[in-house]
């Protein structure tokens, strides 16, 4: 299935978000289905044949039963009244089109042949919407092509189905799920008796793939009721699951053709295969079904698709750069960090990936200090109420490390807010407080999947440079420009680049509308005057927020230009009321008028119950235990605060992995965990060598020396392979002058032989580089 109950693209990325993959094929067992373990058959189409001999049998229902159906729905489409609609294009220009039967496609080829071609999909009042499928009313349109987020993940999704009926055609398969991704698209299957697919397998379904682009099969939209989709998708019981388990009764939902292929799927797609104009398969691995390893194992192919031929050269040529520069190669070759079957998903940093992370660490700490942020350390642990109070439990308790302690559940914090509310809560707050700005390099753990694990990239422990702002309504806009220039002092310093998205309200959200609208306003104008200059942009991004509040997803930019999640800004209203979480205004107020003695306690009718203080407090905890906290009513004079969740690295693990590839292992001086290298031309230079690498390593400078047996140039060879940002290569004249001959790594000319400079005047040059956290290897 190919994203069948999202409802619009985004949402076919975020039904994958949370599966699993692994290197390894895992067992097949658990339900939701489950089935037998099976030993692994080779299961494809026979002879060295690409395409089975004998078509799957399910081709003819499914097509037999799609071409009832789309008969009754196109007699029912003939029906609609034809009408006069104004569409509105995004220049302002109004066409007047006819309602049923003007298509976003026929607009687009009254303007021009050649931008009809080169459309992905169209976007009518903010919904994606088929070229080719009628619009109905007055509305607004936009036309979208690849070069437009929203357009390459519409083409990547349209491919993913290709290579469903590609994979159908040569095993006969049970297709899954095919959404695409960040890179490209997938999909998963489960063949023939729990065959696996093989490296083999790959340019025959390339080859099936591209016989389908060729034949230009039209992607044909059906509408069907629940009843109808489960006679349809019979004979797949992961269809049939998903079928059952995410359409309501009573409700339906679509299916999409091309050729052979008919897909559970919301869609929407490109008007034909021919638009796939260039695609590859990649490679395959095991997955498990809806990610959860109680469930079938099952098979991924991966691929990726282009428009243009020139646009697959540079994709598979970035791939090439991005094996190169992977930080899990960068990290051995340079002992920064390992993991171990013992932790799965928790790194080992070694001394010089402790070296980076300790320095990344002092730069924003030492932000902090200027910034006007107070550092703290919490607990990892508490005790399950806690997280019932925040709303965590109820929304993130399967992403948690559970534990049965006392006879109660506590849980390993996955984030800090929790933990800092009651930080903000133990003493008495004014208005004089606020902005109150607590910081900590909290540890966290997170119960990822484990095939999901990958490098630094996805942990289950990690630390995040985490921050809580609470403050007042009137310093939303302060505070959040303060934080816009913290991330452009942090990642203009790391040669970083970054976007910013606004994720609005979700479906499961706690709180009024109200407050979210007006949470929403708040970030959606302090974007907007950030952004004023126009050097940056952001872009909304609909339902996407936490269950708590809105916020602003901050994706960082690479040397390669690839994004990576990693920033977040989050406005919350929601956990200081859930907290009761106050602070004294300032604000003058009248002393409630004292009650005579004889009345300040109300009589008690006959027919009311008399509850008692003890009660009362067993009622409450009754109602914690179940996750129901009362909100007290603010008192006179009192007002609660709004806390701003902030994170710039994020996970300082995942941030790491990004720098490693960012830099490709050639780290900037003052990063750098291998600065200084000093060698000697001949044995009597030692001591001199011993003596510099002690003058250097006084400054706080990373200095080794190579005094072993090897020769000069092995010695020099060895440290430029290690990417030492300097080699200072010391002899007799060096000795007598009381100077080191340097050679930058980033400097060709200088390789050969350096520049001789003064001891005193290299300390200088080099305290100024790593003090300035310049990206340039110069002095």
């Amino acid at each position: 299935m190919a994203g069948a109950i999202g409802d619009s693209v985004k949402q076919l990325a975020e039904n994958v978000k949370n599966l699993a993959t692994s290197d390894k094929p895992p067992k097949q067992q658990g339900q939701k289905p489950q089935g037998q373990k099976k030993e692994k058959k080779k299961s494809a189409a026979p002879g060295g044949q690409d395409e089975l001999s004998t078509p799957p049998p399910y081709f003819d229902h499914r097509i037999q039963l799609f071409e009832k159906l789309k008969a009754e729905e196109d007699a029912e489409y003939a029906k609609k009244p034809r009408k006069d609609i104004q569409v509105t294009m995004p220049d302002g220009n109004i066409r007047v089109a006819t309602s049923y039967e003007t298509t976003p496609g026929s607009i687009a080829r009254d303007i021009s042949k050649s931008l009809f071609e080169r459309l992905v999909i169209s976007e009518v009042d903010g919904e994606l919407w088929d070229l080719d499928r009628p619009l109905e009313t007055d509305c607004t349109l936009k036309l979208l092509d690849f070069d437009d987020p929203k357009g390459k993940q519409v083409f990547w999704h349209s491919s993913a189905h290709i290579l469903g009926e590609a994979s159908e055609k040569r095993f006969g398969c049970d297709l899954c799920i095919g959404p695409p991704i960040s890179d490209g698209f997938y999909y998963e299957m489960s063949l023939p008796e729990g065959a696996a697919v093989q490296e083999t397998d790959l340019e025959p379904l390339e080859r099936i793939a591209n016989k389908v682009i060729k034949e230009k099969q039209p992607f044909v939209r059906l509408t069907l009721s629940k009843e109808n989709l489960l006679e349809m998708f019979k004979s797949n019981r992961y269809k049939q699951h998903i079928i059952k388990d995410k359409i309501a009764d009573g409700t339906s939902t679509t299916v999409y053709r091309c050729g052979p292929l008919i897909d559970l799927c919301r869609g929407p797609h490109v008007p034909h295969t021919g638009r796939i104009k260039v695609m590859k398969v990649m490679r395959s691995s095991a997955s498990y079904f809806l990610g959860d390893a109680k469930n079938d194992s099952l098979q991924r192919i991966y691929g990726v698709s282009f428009p243009d031929k020139k646009l697959m050269d540079a994709h598979l040529k970035m791939l090439e750069e991005a094996a190169r520069r992977d930080h899990r190669r960068i990290g051995k070759d340079q002992e920064l960090f390992f993991f171990h079957d013992m932790s799965p998903g928790s790194a080992f940093l070694l001394p010089h990936g402790m070296s980076i992370f300790n320095t990344l660490q002092s730069f924003i700490r030492s932000e902090y200090w200027t910034r006007g942020y107070t550092e703290v350390s919490s607990p990892n642990m508490y005790n399950a109420s806690l997280w019932k109070q925040s709303g965590h439990w109820q929304h993130y308790q399967d992403d948690m490390f559970v534990l049965d302690v006392d006879k109660d559940k506590w849980g390993l914090k996955p984030m800090n807010c929790p933990g800092h509310c009651l930080l903000f809560a133990f003493t008495n707050r004014t208005y004089h407080d606020l902005p109150l700005r607590i910081a900590e390099f909290g540890v966290l753990h997170r119960n990822e999947a484990s095939g999901a694990l990958s490098g630094l990239t996805r942990v289950r422990r990690f630390v995040q440079d985490d921050c809580h702002i609470f403050c007042m309504q009137d310093q939303i806009g302060a505070e959040m420009a303060n934080m816009f220039n913290f991330f452009e002092t942090v990642y203009g310093t790391l040669g970083l680049t970054f976007k910013m998205k606004l994720s609005t309200r979700p479906d499961n959200f706690l709180g009024e509308i109200e407050t979210w609208d007006e949470a929403e306003k708040m970030l959606t104008d302090s974007l907007n005057e950030f952004c004023k200059s126009g050097t940056s942009s952001w872009e909304l991004n609909p339902g996407d927020g936490a269950f708590y509040g809105p916020k602003i997803d901050i994706t960082v930019g690479d040397a390669l230009g690839r994004d990576f999640q990693c920033a977040t800004i989050q406005l919350d209203y929601q956990l200081p009321q859930r907290f009761n979480l106050t602070y004294i205004t300032g604000e003058k107020t009248e002393k409630p008028a004292e009650k005579s003695a004889d009345k300040s306690v109300a009589p008690v009718k006959p027919e009311e119950t008399v509850v008692s203080a003890a009660e009362k407090e067993a009622a409450e905890k009754a109602d914690e235990a179940k996750g129901i906290f009362k909100i007290k009513p603010l008192q006179p004079g009192y007002a609660r605060p709004i806390i701003i969740h902030r994170a710039i690295y994020g996970s300082f693990e995942r941030f790491l992995g990004i720098l490693i590839e960012h830099f490709a292992g050639k780290w900037p001086f003052w990063l750098s965990p291998r600065q200084i290298l000093v060698v000697p031309v001949m044995p009597s230079a030692n001591e001199y060598v011993l003596e510099v690498q002690k003058i250097f390593r006084e400054k706080g400078m990373h200095v080794d020396s190579d005094i072993s047996g090897n020769t000069l140039q092995k010695k020099i060879r060895t440290g430029q392979l290690a990417q030492y940002n300097f080699i200072f290569v010391v002899g007799a004249e060096e000795m007598k002058s009381r100077t080191v001959n340097i050679r930058n790594r980033d400097d060709q000319e200088k390789q050969s032989k350096g520049e001789l400079i003064p001891l005193d005047e290299a300390i200088e040059k080099l305290t100024k580089l790593r003090d300035s956290r310049q990206q340039v290897n110069a002095i």
